[in-house]
C-alpha cells in the first residue's frame, strides 16, 4: 500500500481533530474534561451479585424458550408455541402458483415470444476492448506519476 508522508500527516491531523472533538463533547455532557487514558474493561463493567446473575440468566433462558416455543421449568409451560415465520402455507403456495400462471398467460397472450439477442453477454466488442485498454493505460500512468512524487 503506497502511503505518502503527506497522507500520513493529514491522517494524524484528522485523528487529533477527532480526539479534540471527543474531549469537547464529553466535557459538555459530563461537565468535566475527559482524561486521555483509555478505560480498562474491568472499570467499565458493572458488578452483579451471583443471585442477580442467576436471575438474569433465568430470564434469558425463559425468553429463549418462549421464542423457541418450548416450555421450561422456569416458565411452567405458560409460553405459547411460536408461530413459524417465513414459510408458505399450502393454500398460500397454491394462490401464488395461480397468480404466476395467470401472469405468464397474460404475457404470452400480449407479446408472444421475445426475440433472443444475437449478441453474447459478457463479450467485449473490439471498440470496447480498445477503450478499456486506453483507460487502464491512463490509470497506470497516473499511478506511476503519483508514486514518483
Amino acid at each position: 500500500m503506497d502511503i505518502s508522508v503527506k497522507d500520513l500527516q493529514e491522517a494524524i491531523s484528522i485523528r487529533q481533530q477527532i480526539d479534540n472533538l471527543q474531549r469537547r463533547l464529553s466535557s459538555l455532557l459530563r461537565g468535566a474534561p475527559q482524561t486521555t487514558t483509555p478505560t480498562t474493561r474491568s472499570t467499565s463493567r458493572r458488578y452483579f451479585s451471583p443471585s442477580t446473575r442467576a436471575k438474569l440468566s433465568a430470564a434469558a433462558r425463559a425468553r429463549w424458550a418462549r421464542r423457541q416455543g418450548t416450555g421450561t421449568a422456569g416458565t411452567a409451560g405458560t409460553a405459547a408455541p411460536a408461530k413459524g415465520r417465513g414459510q408458505l402455507t399450502p393454500a398460500g403456495r397454491r394462490k401464488l402458483s395461480q397468480l404466476m400462471k395467470a401472469r405468464w398467460a397474460a404475457r404470452r397472450k400480449a407479446g408472444g415470444k421475445q426475440k433472443a439477442s444475437t449478441r453474447k453477454k459478457g463479450v467485449l466488442t473490439p471498440a470496447g476492448r480498445k477503450r478499456l485498454s486506453e483507460l487502464m493505460k491512463a490509470r497506470w500512468a497516473a499511478r506511476r506519476k503519483a508514486s514518483s512524487k
